[in-house]
């Protein structure tokens, strides 16, 4: 069986909580499990794979693109299918060169129009378009952009719903041909195929401001979000519903076009939990969120195969039963450096009921500034936590980020390397 192949069935076995022929791992699959374009640089370096400059995937993260060469060594048993469009509004197309505060040279794409602040920071404009107010800022030095807040003047008398649904559309002729091409090339790979197709991320925090948008309209303050999920329930249940309804229509057709070609389906990239604590408590999570979770993952288990992809950072064991009545089957990054996320715990727990993926390295701490033996030693404790019977797919804790060391990334990979030479009970 060839290795891609190969690849694809163990992380399939483990989706269904039998123990795999070798630990499946992702990185690229999601745009919450890559890593950071410096990081790629920096391994294709030490690999010996050539010093051109690496495609940015993602400009507000800055993720890079990871080539087949690369998948190769490090074992990467996904591929991925992403949008068309980046969340600034322009396509990821049309690659130029750029260089970073840091020197190194990278490739954009071509509606990455920039331009720069007072302080020398990077500001990069909703469309490509520089006349358009920013939406995004780079700080001096700095490795990935965090979004600008544009949020006009709200009147409580005047608020509507539609203003916050304006991104979210029926899907075009356009995406429905991107989705079904990019499809295509991700099965021919013989990985397993993760899909990102938008849409169904309510409320996720990182979208709220409307990047994209020229000038977007509705609730688009990170601050002023979050008390309307308190005092503007109604308000955010009638976005949620609005955008469900719009959701579900675009599933079908896309379904009717992809089919078996997509393994997994990534959901929502809405965040619950702080280091110690969350955003809500359980009971708003089930009035405001679980409805919308349900239809969408019902939606998709009754008329396809896709296994459904809950990425939420923090301490959200409190949610997981939730997660799971919502019909999640997959759980990810796992962070277990945030209160009640002990690895044995939550497998012990949860672990016959919801797939952990990531979780394999902490990407705060031990990843960045551990030696390269304690990134090794975490990275053992961990598969041995949470590989056992299956419902496992080792990632890191979230996106690798700039500046950590190559050495620590090559001793991440080693280290998998060599848990895969032993027997996964």
């Amino acid at each position: 069986m060839p290795e891609s192949t190969a690849s694809r069935q163990s992380l399939l076995t483990a989706l269904d909580h039998r123990p795999p022929a070798r630990l499946p791992v992702d990185f690229g699959g999601t745009f919450v499990s890559g890593i950071h374009v410096s990081c790629v640089a920096a391994l294709r370096r030490h690999y010996g794979l050539g010093h051109d400059p690496v495609r940015v995937i993602d400009p507000g993260q800055m993720l890079g693109e990871i080539t087949e060469d690369l998948k190769q060594i490090i074992g990467v048993s996904t591929e991925a299918v992403r949008g068309r469009m980046t969340r600034y509004g322009f396509p990821l197309s049309d690659y130029k060169p750029w260089r970073m505060d840091d020197s190194l040279e990278i490739l954009v794409p071509g509606g990455f129009n920039v331009t720069r602040d007072e302080n020398g920071g990077t500001l990069i404009h909703p469309c490509g378009d520089i006349t358009l107010p920013p939406s995004a800022l780079m700080p001096p030095g700095g490795y990935f952009f965090d979004s600008l807040i544009r949020q006009q003047p709200i009147d409580e008398d005047r608020l509507d719903p539609r203003d916050n649904l304006e991104e979210f559309t029926p899907i075009s002729d356009a995406d429905l041909a991107h989705f079904e091409s990019m499809a295509r090339d991700a099965s021919a790979t013989g990985r397993a195929v993760v899909a990102s197709f938008g849409g169904t991320s309510f409320g996720d925090i990182a979208l709220v401001p409307g990047a994209g948008l020229a000038f977007p309209k509705g609730i688009r303050d990170v601050t002023e979000w979050y008390v309307s999920t308190r005092s503007r329930r109604s308000y955010v249940q009638q976005i949620f519903e609005g955008q469900c309804e719009i959701a579900l229509a675009n599933l079908e057709r896309i379904a009717s076009r992809i089919g078996d070609l997509v393994d997994v389906i990534n959901v929502c990239g809405t965040d619950f939990g702080t280091q110690t604590s969350s955003f809500c408590s359980v009971s708003t999570f089930q009035e405001l969120w679980m409805p919308y979770y349900k239809r969408v993952n019902a939606w998709v288990h009754r008329n396809t195969n896709w296994k459904t992809f809950k990425h939420s950072c923090g301490a959200v064991s409190k949610f997981i039963p939730s997660m799971i009545e919502c019909g999640f089957d997959i759980l990810n990054p796992v962070q277990c450096s945030a209160a009640g996320m002990d690895p044995a715990t939550l497998k012990q727990t949860f672990g016959r009921d919801i797939v952990f993926w990531g979780g394999g390295v902490d990407t705060q701490h031990t990843l960045p500034f551990g030696t390269p033996a304690e990134v090794r030693e975490q990275v053992l404790r961990r598969c041995e936590a949470f590989a056992p019977g299956g419902g496992f797919v080792f990632n890191a804790v979230h996106n690798v980020q700039a500046g950590t060391p190559v050495d620590n990334i090559v001793a991440m990979i080693d280290a998998v390397h060599e848990f895969n030479g032993r027997t996964i009970g």
